[in-house]
């Protein structure tokens, strides 16, 4: 119960800089790498508690995110159904895809698993550029409408931040009840061992099955937003390297932790826009970050900034110990 309020502190914390952020950045091309950042943290939110809390490594996130795009706006572009309602359709669908994928797929394990959800994400990037009297092929899909509020149509990046920012944050909210809960304890069973979690009377294939719907639901809510807020989207945005920047921001956020998410999206998002002065060697830099993370920090950017507040701690109680 503890570790529940203090990460809900933590939440609030974050949420009170969130929301603050917009009085301070006027700047519309700050805002709009702000809004990816938070689209990209709901995917990864979702890729954490399978990769992170259930040790179920995936590929094919992409793809889900890529569903959640594509449904939600060929449906309000060609059926002229509310963004809303074709969100919640979108979501709908993906859950079915993931269910239908994940029961099979999920009994794999170690690089068959990985394999078979990269699998999965190839075959929605070509059926999204091969199938272009629908989707647009590869010059996109554009003309998608936006999220209406009442009246007001959220046009804008400050308006999208205001929505975009408030669906992540209730992601992370839900995410951090879940994993304090009889069934967050569970996952960590099964990652731990699932031998061991079998013998315990877990059914391990079923919440594996659950929690691989949940992260693709959420990777399909982003979609939807990035969607309605981008008003263009093209195959280009959700292919297999999509997948695997997510998962690498999970890692170098650190695996074990929700808050690491946040941190690998805010760390990895606009990290291609500050690298744009070395054009050239951008991908050089790019990949040299990556390994530094992964060699000296091992835990992610969330296992450094605990270790040094323990160092720090530590030396502050000894200091006190010498007076």
């Amino acid at each position: 119960m503890k570790a529940l309020k203090l990460n809900r502190m933590v939440l609030l914390l974050v949420s009170i800089g969130v929301y603050s952020l917009p009085f301070v950045i006027k700047n519309p091309y700050y805002l709009n790498v702000l809004n990816i950042v938070a689209l990209n943290a709901l995917v990864v939110t979702g890729l954490t508690l399978l990769i992170g809390y259930t040790g179920q490594i995936s590929l094919g996130h992409g793809a889900f995110y890529a569903m959640g795009a594509y449904i939600s706006g060929l449906m309000a572009i060609h059926l002229g159904w509310s963004p809303w309602l074709t969100t919640l359709v979108a979501m709908v669908i993906t859950a079915v895809v993931a269910t239908l994928l994940g029961i099979p797929t999920l009994r794999l394990k170690g690089h068959y698993l990985v394999m078979a959800t990269l699998g999965f994400n190839l075959i929605v990037f070509i059926l999204l550029v091969q199938l272009d009297n629908i989707t647009g092929g590869p010059s996109g899909l554009p003309g998608i409408p936006p999220y209406t509020l009442t009246k007001t149509v959220l046009a804008t990046d400050l308006q999208c931040y205001w929505l975009i920012w408030s669906v992540t944050l209730a992601g992370l909210f839900l995410s951090i009840n879940l994993i304090h809960s009889r069934i967050g304890r569970a996952l960590m069973a099964i990652r731990e061992s699932e031998v061991a979690a079998n013998c315990l009377g877990i059914e391990t294939w079923k919440y594996k099955t659950k929690i691989f719907v949940l992260s693709a639901v959420m990777a399909s809510l982003a979609g939807s937003l990035y969607a309605h807020y981008m008003t263009f989207i093209s195959p280009k945005t959700f292919d297999i390297f999509y997948s695997i920047e997510v998962v690498a921001m999970v890692i170098i956020g650190g695996m074990g932790s929700l808050w690491g998410a946040l941190l690998g999206a805010a760390f990895l998002t606009p990290l291609p826009h500050l690298l744009h002065f070395f054009d050239e060697y951008k991908d050089i830099i790019y990949g040299a970050i990556f390994m530094g993370v992964l060699i000296y920090s091992p835990d992610g950017l969330v296992g450094e900034l605990t270790r040094l507040y323990r160092k720090r701690r530590l030396e502050s109680k000894l200091q006190e110990m010498e007076k």
